[in-house]
């Protein structure tokens, strides 16, 4: 099986559970989009790294092909996953004061 029949049930998943989380909110699409970028970045130098080390190999046969540096275009699949599933998760936790109970009004007022 290639890593890419793996990834791509997840990748779908999450990005409907962000696309139904975030909705219509521009601000948090934009904090998404930086996030998923500073992931992405890490993910590519941190890999690169790892790999170059020898800690990890990949089976070429089971990888689509294009790398970014020397991680493979799936593993940024993974860290966009993940990205997406937190902001989600994030966005439709409750937040503290309403947990509470508390109005968030009263709160503010105060």
């Amino acid at each position: 099986m290639s890593y890419i029949l793996v990834l791509a049930p997840l990748l779908a998943a999450s990005i409907v559970a962000a696309v139904l989380a975030l909705r219509r909110d521009r601000r948090r699409w934009g904090a998404l989009a930086i996030a998923a970028a500073i992931v992405l970045a890490l993910t590519i130098v941190f890999d690169s790294l790892m790999i170059a080390a020898d800690l990890f190999r990949y089976d070429d046969a089971k990888l689509l092909g294009p790398h970014i540096a020397l991680a493979p275009i799936e593993d940024l699949g993974y860290a966009l996953i993940a990205v997406l599933l937190a902001a989600a998760i994030w966005t439709l936790l409750p937040s503290r004061a309403a947990r509470r109970g508390d109005d968030a009004s009263e709160a503010t007022d105060a």
